[in-house]
C-alpha cells in the first residue's frame, strides 16, 4: 500500500496536508517535494511518513521529488517541533529559517563549467595531417596531452568550440560538465599549525571534554541506554586563557572518533579568525571545513550548505544560524563567547542560538561546550545548580598577567576642558603616544557609529528625528547625511533649525567617524583604520582590515562591538574604552551585565603577547559595580551582587521573561489590541505566571509603527508560551496590527 506523507507547504500560512507517495518515489522526512494545491502547484517539506492512510478520503499524489536526500535531518525536524512549542512560532516559519534562501529557492543550483578531457591521441600520420589541415585542433590535442583535462574557457572558450566539437565527434576527447565549488576563502593560504602544549588548566579542561564526549558516544552506541546525554560543559576561562587551543584539540579528538564538529561564534567578525585557526590546524583536510554566515553570497551559501549535508565537511564554523547546519553525525558542538546577545535572533522565530545548541546536543547525543570569559548569568546559574559541568581556566595560557585596568573619571576631565569633556582623556592620549613610539598597537572601542549622535538647535531645543522612528537621526560626515540607525531613513543635513530657522544648529555627542577625525589630528603619522557597520559593508572589508592589523600594517584600530571580543593580536598593549556609559543606562535589567561583559572583553584584547597590557576605561560613572568589578577582573563578585538584584525583583535566571509586543501605524489601535489581550490573558491565568501591564515600548515608534509591549514572567516557559498562543489563536486581531511574542527576550527597547 502506498505511504501517506505529511507535507508542510511553503508560504505565510502554516498549512500541513496529507498526500500519497506514488510507487517509484522513495522519500524520507525532510525531503523537499512538489505537490498539487487546489488548481496550482506548491513546494513543501515532508515532516512525517505514515505507512497507512489516516482516512478513507482519496489523497492527491506527490507530483515530484525535488531532492532524493533530506534537506532537513530527522533530528532537525525534532528540534523544529521543540522550537514551535517553546517559542510559540509556526512550524513553517521555523523550517524556513532552517533552510537558507539559496537552498529553498529552486532558482539556485550548483555552478558548473565544461571540462575537456583527452580520450586518445590520433596515430602519428593522422596527427601530422591535422597539423597541416587543422593546426588549432593539433594545438588543442597537444595541450591536453601535456596538461591533462582543462576547462573549455581556458582552451579559448567560444573561439575554439568548433574545433573541440570536431575532435569530440572524431572520438579524441570528451566535453563534460564539472561542478565548481564557490569557496568563500578562495585565494587564501592556510599555513599548517601544530598543537600547542597545554598548561595544567587547559589539560584538565581538554580531558574533561574528551571524557564527556567519549561518554556521549558510548551512550549513543548502547541502544539500551535511556535518558539524556552528558551535561553541557561551561568553560569559564579568563581572556587569553587559551580556550581556542582547547577547542582545537577537543575537535581533533572528536574527528578521531569519526564524528563531526560544529563551532558557533557570535559575530561575523570572529568567523575569519576562527576559520583561520581550524583550517590551519586541520590543513590536511581544510577543504572539509565549511563556513556559514550571512555575509556569504547566495552561491557560496548554496555550495557550503550542500557540502555539509552530503558529509563532505567535517567541521562547520558559523554564526547563529549555523546551529541548523545539516551535519549528518555531529559529536561536538562548541559555542564560543556564549554570553553574547547576538546569539538571540532579532526577527521571528526569535530563538536563542546558545540554548538551541544545548537542545540539539541533547537530541543528537553529542557533547556541548559553552566557552566565555564572562559567562551569561543564566549559564553560570545552570553550572552552580548542577545542570552544567563547570570548568575554570584562571590563568592566561602564556603565563602573562591580566592587563592593568585604569578608570578615568570624565567628570574631572570635563572640568579641565573648555567647551566640555574631550573625546580622548589626557591619560589615554599620553599612553597612546608612548605605545606608538614603542611600535606597539592600540585598540579603541566606541559602540556608536556615525559622526555625531544628533543635531540640536541651541535656541529652541529642536532635535532632528527620524520621520518613522522616535529616535534622533545620527549625522554621518562621510555621506553628509542624517541617518536613522533603526530603519535606515536618510535626510539632508539642514543648515538652519527646521523649526525656528536659527543657523547655529549644533552637533551633539560623537561616534566613530568623529573619533577618527580627532585621531588623525592627534596622531598624524599613525596608520589608522575604522571598523564599524559602515566600513564593513563591502565584501571581505572586515577580513582584510583585521588581516592588515595582524600584519602590523595598522597602528590604531578604532571600532564598535565587532572588535570587542575574541580577537587575538599579540602586539596590542593598550585598549581604550572611550565611553563606558553607553550601554550602562539602557532600560534593560541586563544593562549592568552587558556593560561588565563588554568592558572585560575589550580589556582582554590587550597584553596577549609577551608585553604587558594596559586598559583605560573612560566613564562618567566610575563607581558603578559593572566598572569596578571589571577593573578588578572579578566575575564572581559581579555575579553575586547581580544575582541578589535579579532574585529580589524576580528576573532571569530565576524566572523566564517573555515580551508580547503589538505594532501598528495607528497608535491607539496598537495600544487597544494589547490591552484587550491583557484582559483575555488575565481571565484564565495559570498559576505561576506573572502578567505585566501594557506600556509604550522604550522606543515608542520604529519603522513607522507604534509599539506597545507587555512583560510576562514564569518559572515554566512552556506553560507561559502555551497560554499566550491559546489566547492569541482565540482572538480576532485587527489586520493592521502585528503581534510579536518573544520568549526569553533580550531586547526590551
Amino acid at each position: 500500500m502506498p505511504s501517506t506523507v505529511k507535507v508542510l507547504i511553503d508560504g505565510p500560512s502554516e498549512l500541513i496536508f496529507d498526500y500519497v507517495l506514488p510507487e517509484g518515489i522513495s522519500a524520507r522526512p525532510g525531503c523537499r517535494v512538489n505537490v498539487p494545491l487546489r488548481n496550482t502547484s506548491a513546494t513543501g517539506t515532508i515532516l512525517d511518513i505514515i505507512s497507512e492512510r489516516p482516512s478513507a478520503f482519496e489523497l492527491k499524489p506527490v507530483t515530484a521529488l525535488i531532492d532524493p536526500e533530506p534537506v532537513v535531518t530527522e533530528k532537525l525536524i525534532q528540534l523544529a517541533r521543540w522550537m514551535a512549542g517553546y517559542y510559540g512560532t509556526p512550524l513553517e516559519q521555523i523550517i524556513r529559517s532552517m533552510l537558507p534562501g539559496a537552498v529553498r529557492q529552486e532558482a539556485h543550483s550548483a555552478k558548473t563549467r565544461l571540462v575537456v578531457t583527452l580520450v586518445g591521441m590520433p596515430d602519428p600520420e593522422e596527427l601530422a595531417k591535422l597539423s597541416r589541415r587543422a593546426p588549432r585542433q593539433h594545438t588543442i590535442l597537444s595541450l591536453l596531452e601535456k596538461s591533462g583535462p582543462m576547462p573549455l574557457n581556458e582552451l579559448g572558450g567560444a573561439s575554439v568550440r568548433g574545433s573541440v566539437k570536431s575532435l569530440e565527434d572524431a572520438g579524441f576527447l570528451t566535453i563534460q560538465p564539472q561542478v565548481v565549488r564557490r569557496d568563500p576563502d578562495a585565494g587564501d593560504v592556510f599555513l599548517e599549525s601544530i598543537p600547542h602544549e597545554l598548561n595544567p588548566g587547559q589539560r584538565h579542561a581538554y580531558e574533561k571534554i574528551c571524557a564527556a564526549l567519549d561518554s556521549s558516544l558510548e551512550r549513543e552506541l548502547d541502544s539500551e541506554t535511556t535518558g539524556n546525554s552528558t551535561k553541557p560543559i561551561l568553560l569559564h576561562g579568563v581572556t587569553g586563557s587559551g580556550k581556542t587551543e582547547v577547542y582545537l584539540q577537543a575537535a581533533q579528538h572528536c574527528l578521531d572518533r569519526g564524528k563531526s564538529v560544529l563551532v558557533l561564534v557570535p559575530e561575523i567578525a570572529l568567523t575569519p579568525q576562527t576559520v583561520q585557526h581550524f583550517k590551519s590546524r586541520f590543513s590536511a583536510l581544510h577543504d572539509q571545513v565549511a563556513v556559514l554566515h550571512s555575509n556569504l553570497s547566495q552561491g557560496e551559501r548554496f555550495d557550503e550548505w550542500h557540502r555539509i549535508r552530503k558529509g563532505e565537511a567535517l567541521i562547520v564554523v558559523g554564526a547563529r544560524s549555523a546551529v541548523f547546519a545539516p551535519l549528518p553525525s555531529p559529536g561536538l558542538i562548541i559555542v564560543d563567547e556564549e554570553h553574547e546577545n547576538t546569539y538571540k535572533q532579532e526577527n521571528p522565530p526569535k530563538y536563542q542560538g546558545r540554548d538551541l545548541a544545548v537542545v540539539r546536543g541533547n537530541l543528537e547525543r553529542c557533547q556541548v561546550v559553552l566557552g566565555s570569559a564572562t559567562p551569561s548569568l543564566e549559564s553560570f546559574q545552570n553550572a552552580q545548580t548542577g545542570k552544567y559541568d563547570l570548568v575554570r581556566l584562571t590563568e592566561r595560557a602564556d603565563g602573562q598577567s591580566l592587563p592593568l585596568i585604569r578608570v578615568v573619571d570624565m567628570r574631572s576631565e570635563a572640568r579641565k576642558q573648555k567647551g566640555g569633556p574631550a573625546i580622548l582623556s589626557e591619560r589615554l592620549r599620553t599612553d597612546m603616544e608612548q605605545k606608538l613610539e614603542a611600535d606597539q598597537q592600540v585598540i579603541l572601542f566606541l559602540n556608536r557609529r556615525g559622526f555625531a549622535r544628533s543635531l540640536q538647535c541651541p535656541s529652541c531645543g529642536h532635535v532632528c528625528e527620524c520621520q518613522h522612528c522616535t529616535i534622533p537621526l545620527t549625522y554621518h560626515r562621510t555621506e553628509e547625511r542624517l541617518i536613522c540607525h533603526l530603519c535606515g531613513y536618510q535626510s539632508i543635513v539642514p543648515h538652519a533649525c527646521p523649526k525656528c530657522h536659527d543657523r547655529s544648529i549644533l552637533l551633539q555627542g560623537y561616534g566613530t567617524q568623529k573619533v577618527e577625525e580627532v585621531l588623525k589630528k592627534a596622531f598624524p603619522s599613525a596608520r589608522l583604520a575604522r571598523l564599524d557597520a559602515d566600513t564593513a559593508r563591502k565584501k571581505n572589508a572586515l577580513r582584510n582590515t583585521l588581516r592588515d592589523f595582524r600584519a602590523r600594517k595598522i597602528d590604531i584600530l578604532l571600532g564598535t562591538q565587532m572588535i570587542a571580543k575574541g580577537l587575538d593580536f599579540p602586539n596590542v598593549t593598550l585598549a581604550g574604552i572611550l565611553n563606558a556609559d553607553l550601554s550602562l543606562h539602557a532600560p534593560d535589567f541586563r544593562a549592568g551585565e552587558r556593560t561588565f561583559q563588554l568592558l572585560t572583553q575589550v580589556a582582554g584584547r590587550s597584553g596577549r603577547g609577551e608585553m604587558e597590557g594596559e586598559v583605560i576605561i573612560q566613564t562618567f560613572t566610575p563607581h558603578s559595580p559593572s566598572v569596578q568589578f571589571a577593573r578588578h577582573h572579578d566575575y564572581e563578585g559581579f555575579a553575586d551582587q547581580e544575582y541578589d538584584f535579579r532574585k529580589q525583583f524576580n528576573f532571569p535566571p530565576f524566572t523566564h521573561a517573555a515580551l508580547l509586543t503589538s505594532k501598528c501605524s495607528h497608535e491607539r489601535l496598537a495600544e487597544f489590541t494589547l490591552q484587550n489581550l491583557h484582559q483575555r490573558l488575565s481571565a484564565d491565568l495559570p498559576d505561576g505566571i506573572e502578567l505585566g501591564v501594557p506600556n509604550p515600548a522604550p522606543t515608542p515608534k520604529a519603522h513607522g509603527l507604534f509599539r506597545f509591549q507587555m512583560l510576562l514572567r514564569s518559572g515554566n516557559p512552556r506553560t507561559l508560551s502555551r497560554h499566550v498562543q491559546q489566547v492569541i489563536s482565540a482572538t480576532t486581531l485587527p489586520e493592521e496590527v502585528t503581534l510579536v511574542f518573544d520568549m526569553d527576550a533580550y531586547d526590551f527597547g
